[in-house]
Parts: C-alpha cells; sequence; structure tokens
C-alpha cells in the first residue's frame, strides 16, 4: 500500500516523465513530500524545475514539448495556483501543444464550501483544454493519469488538466500501472480515406499554378521527409505558417516564405493567383487568409488534416484528407505525377526580389540611425548553429524573429501563435533549454513582453539555463504604436513605456549583460553572447518608430498587402 501522491509518481514514471515545472502550495503539499525522494539519492526519476509562478510553469511545460515532441509537465497548487496556469493551458489548446497540468484541490469533502483557495478547476479548464478531469479518490490515480497522457499527445496534440484534491493524494492504495490508448468516442487517428487520396491526386496533377501551405501539423506529425518528398515529386513551391516554419528548411528552393499578415509578399499574393490550394496541417487561421470573402476564390482547395473540426471551418475545401499526414503525405505522393512547375515558381521570384529591395534589405542592412529589429534577428541568425532554437515572446519582436530568423533543423521555433501570449518567451526558453540541453536558444523579447515574466530570471538564474535573451528594446509596446501609427490617426494612447534599469535587473539575478547602441558593435556582441557559457541578456536600444512590413491591413484582402506604410 502507497499514498496516492506516490501512485502520481510511479504513474509519471510510466509516461516517461523526466522533468517537471512546478510550484509547491498548500493543497499540492503531500505531492511535493512525494516528490522529495524522486528527486534526488538512488531513487531519482524526475527533475523538478522551481518556475517563479505558475504561468511560467505552463510556458516553460509548452517550451520543453515544443522542441521534443513529448509532453511536457506543470505541478500546481490550488487556487490562484490553478488559475495562474489558465493562460498556458488556453495558450497550449490553441497551438495544439501536449501538456499536462496537475493541480491541487481541497478534500472532496471540502469541495462546495468555499474552502480556503477552493475554485471549479475542471468546470473552468473544460472550454480551453483538451480534456480536464477531477481525480476524486487514489484508486483513479493510474487510470486518469495514462489517460491524460494519451489524450494530450494523441491525434492533434493538446493540453490536459487534472485536478488532485487533497484526500486522493493522502489515501492508500495498491498501485497497478495502466495503459491507456483507446478512449470510446475519441478518435485519435481517422482512417485514411484513399478515394479523398486518390481524387487530391488528381487534382494535383492536373494543376497548373499548385501552391502548398504548410502549417505546424507537419512537425507535429514528424513528417518532415514525407513533405520535401512530396513537394520535390510534384514540384510545388510552400508557403509556411509562423508555427510551421521549421517544418521545411529555410533554404530548400521550394520554400517561398512566410504567410501571414506580416510574412512574405509573394506567397502571400499568389494566393490569389493558383488553381490549386494544397493546406497541410494548418487551419486557415485569419492571420494567414485576412479577408474570408476574397480569400484564393480562384482555387481548387485540398486540406490535409488530422482534426476534422478543422474541415471547411474557415475555407471552402474541394478535397479533405482527414489523418495524420504522416500516413496521408506518403499515400498522396505515390498518386502524384514527377511535376515541373518551373514557370509558375519562376513567377513568384519579381515579387521576392521587390520585397528584397523595398523591405528586407532596408530592415538587415540600414545605412545609418539607430538600430533596426530586423537586423539584429540577422545577425544572431547569421552567427548561431544551423540547430539553434528560435524562441519569441509576442509583438513586433516576434514579427521581425520569425521573418529574418534561418531554420535548417525541425523543431526550431517556439512562439505563442492563436493566443498571442506576451510574456511567453522567457518561460517557453527555460523549456526549450531543458528539452534539447545540446541546442543553442535564442529568445526574442520586447520590453513590453520581457517585463511580463521578468520574475523568470529567477529560475534562470537558479538553474543556470542558458539562455540567449535578446531584449529589442524601443520603449514602447511596438505592435500595438504601429497599429495606431497606421490606423488610429497616431494617437499613442498608453504605449509608451517607462522601463526600468535593465542592466541592474541582471546584475541582481547574476546574469551577464551588455547593452548595444551602437550599429558597429552589433556582431561582436552576439558574438559574445553566443560563446559565454549560461544565460545572457544582450539589450538592443532600437529606433523608436520601425515597423513590421509587409503587412496586410487588419480585415483587408491578402491582395492588399501593403510592402510599405499606406502604400
Amino acid at each position: 500500500m502507497i499514498t496516492g501522491s506516490e501512485a502520481l509518481m510511479r504513474a509519471l514514471q510510466n509516461e516517461g516523465v523526466e522533468t517537471i515545472f512546478g510550484y509547491p502550495g498548500g493543497s499540492i503539499m503531500p505531492v511535493y513530500d512525494a516528490l522529495y525522494d524522486y528527486t534526488r539519492g538512488p531513487q531519482k526519476a524526475f527533475d523538478h524545475i522551481l518556475v517563479r509562478h505558475e504561468q511560467g510553469a505552463t510556458h516553460a511545460a509548452e517550451g520543453y514539448a515544443r522542441v521534443t515532441g513529448r509532453v511536457g509537465v506543470a505541478l500546481v497548487t490550488s487556487g490562484p495556483g490553478a488559475t495562474n496556469t489558465l493562460t498556458g493551458v488556453a495558450d497550449a489548446m490553441l497551438d495544439s501543444t501536449p501538456i499536462v497540468v496537475i493541480a491541487g484541490q481541497v478534500p472532496i469533502g471540502a469541495l462546495g464550501t468555499d474552502a480556503f483557495q477552493e475554485v471549479d478547476l475542471v468546470g473552468v479548464a473544460q472550454p480551453i483544454s483538451k480534456w480536464s478531469y477531477q481525480i476524486r479518490h487514489a484508486e483513479d490515480i493510474a487510470w486518469a493519469v495514462s489517460r491524460a497522457f494519451y489524450i494530450a499527445r494523441s491525434g492533434r496534440p493538446g493540453p490536459v488538466v487534472l485536478d488532485f484534491p487533497k484526500n486522493a493524494q493522502t489515501e492508500m492504495v495498491v498501485f497497478k500501472p495502466r495503459h491507456v490508448d483507446f478512449v470510446r468516442s475519441y478518435v485519435a487517428y481517422p482512417e485514411l480515406d484513399h478515394d479523398a487520396v486518390a481524387r487530391a491526386a488528381t487534382l494535383i496533377n492536373q494543376a497548373r499554378k499548385p501552391l502548398a501551405l504548410v502549417g505546424q501539423g507537419v512537425e507535429l506529425g514528424n513528417a518532415q521527409e514525407e513533405l520535401r518528398h512530396f513537394l520535390e515529386k510534384a514540384d510545388i513551391p510552400a508557403g509556411r505558417t509562423m508555427l510551421g516554419l521549421s517544418a521545411l528548411p529555410s533554404n530548400h528552393p521550394l520554400n517561398v516564405g512566410m504567410l501571414g499578415m506580416h510574412g512574405n509578399y509573394a506567397p502571400n499574393l499568389k494566393e490569389q493567383e493558383c488553381d490549386v490550394l494544397i493546406a497541410i496541417g494548418m487551419r486557415f487561421s485569419d492571420r494567414v487568409t485576412g479577408n474570408l470573402k476574397t480569400y484564393a476564390r480562384q482555387a481548387k482547395v485540398i486540406h490535409l488534416d488530422i482534426d476534422r473540426s478543422e474541415i471547411d471551418k474557415n475555407v471552402r475545401t474541394d478535397v479533405a484528407v482527414v489523418a495524420d499526414c504522416k500516413e496521408s503525405l506518403p499515400a498522396l505522393t505515390a498518386l502524384i505525377q514527377k511535376g515541373d512547375h518551373s514557370e509558375w515558381r519562376q513567377s513568384f521570384l519579381p515579387l521576392a526580389e521587390l520585397e528584397r529591395q523595398k523591405v528586407i534589405e532596408p530592415a538587415i542592412h540600414p545605412a545609418n540611425g539607430p538600430l533596426l529589429m530586423g537586423e539584429v534577428v540577422n545577425a544572431v541568425a547569421e552567427l548561431s548553429p544551423d540547430d539553434t532554437i528560435l524562441v519569441t515572446d509576442v509583438g513586433q519582436n516576434q514579427l521581425f524573429a520569425t521573418r529574418y530568423f534561418k531554420y535548417h533543423h525541425q523543431r526550431s521555433i517556439c512562439t505563442s501563435g492563436g493566443l498571442g501570449t506576451m510574456g511567453y518567451g522567457m518561460p517557453a526558453a527555460i523549456g526549450a533549454t531543458f528539452g534539447a540541453p545540446n541546442r543553442t536558444v535564442c529568445c526574442f523579447m520586447g520590453d513590453g513582453g520581457f517585463q511580463m515574466c521578468i520574475e523568470e530570471l529567477g529560475t534562470i538564474m537558479e538553474q543556470q539555463a542558458p539562455v540567449k535573451m535578446i531584449l529589442l528594446n524601443n520603449h514602447y509596446l511596438g505592435n500595438v504604436r504601429q497599429w495606431q501609427d497606421m490606423f488610429w490617426q497616431r494617437r499613442k494612447s498608453f504605449t509608451r513605456m517607462m522601463n526600468p534599469c535593465y542592466e541592474l535587473i541582471a546584475q541582481g539575478y547574476g546574469i551577464p549583460y551588455q547593452a548595444v547602441t551602437e550599429r558597429r558593435c552589433l556582431r561582436d556582441a552576439v558574438s559574445k553572447m553566443l560563446s559565454s557559457p549560461g544565460p545572457y541578456i544582450m539589450e538592443c536600444a532600437i529606433l523608436e518608430d520601425d515597423d513590421v512590413m509587409p503587412m496586410t491591413p487588419p480585415g483587408m484582402s491578402v491582395s492588399d498587402m501593403m510592402l510599405e506604410p499606406g502604400v
């Protein structure tokens, strides 16, 4: 007989958990007492990373999951500890990130009494999680944990929340391992419809101007090689969503750039010209499609996705292939003919060259003036190892970083896409360093997002997590400021920021720091940062009104993408 808390430890071991991000408290104390023996000595099974805020635990679990493909784990207490995780849960839900949050709860006898730090976590989490469940008795622990991990990582991944009342933590139980690989009414991997594959192949074989839209589903399905074989056989140019950027290397000849509101000019405009659009593991986000009434009306649409609910949700589909792309892409590749779309691919080049001249070159090689975000990102990208992981916060830093970084290896980007969570960057980067300890992790943040989860500098200090933090400081909430300038008559309503002295903050946490204010010092500063062991903060003084371009104005058609503000 063992306690429910120790049963949880054994259940987590059975799921292959090695790293836990957490923060203790009263209602999870029995679990933390059991964890004591599992994090030290000969019985050691886990590394526990003490974060400084429960939201940081979930984002760190997300970063860990993104770079490993495994389930990230967060362990917190009840009440505010549990509710602090909800932003991370919602973020993981929108970005299909597999995490399991285990939260303490008051004993079941106290439920409904407004006991100290009681909250209906299952009820609150249900709409923003893949599954939420309350473990009311110790005998249910093995089953619930196995089911939680199966649901989190299978099919379209996502977050699971387990509410763990204190009585279940202290009850005695005979632990019997469970292995859940089936849940009635939950079809994780739909059966491949070969007729649909054949219809999709026919459309592709007849296409003169095909265009592939590559999303994160390719990474989640570990189908990077299958994607490359498909594209190369059919000779199809491919645009990538922000979360799908590392599914295809930046230097691949069929890569035509990033899709979306601030993506590359050529793939966005060519969506309005292609005759067959092949969406692979992407959800037709509004930031990709712009105005749906005008989006790709001329094209036949083929949608490959594991989640049936995405089909026809935003864009009408002519052929839907609902299956894991690890299975559907090879089936499709087997039926398509060897393609030659060189003339179509060549038509992207003038648009790409126009963007290079008007946007890219001025952004990464400015002649004079203050530093620009694009040139900082470009310098870091050029000097970093090929397998570097890019982590971003949200805002202009995210848009510049994703545009100008280089992607050579799979699972090389961690960013908050669907929810757009400021404060995501720093804790996600911590998780990435534990998930991929042999890879360099570069985290770009604006001065706004840096301060959202600034307390996680304490985690970085304690763990000496080797996060290379690039602070792009323009003294503004830059993305909101850009919209105010462009669409709100330059009425900068509460976007200017008075910032602290980041050098003193770095000193307080014992983290090496340097400031870059001049262009001539940039590359040497980047080299010093990258060659330094452990964590590092490089603060760059950025032009205050540096704008991210190109841009499709909100509510407009992708055909209206602007290369310059107002043009």
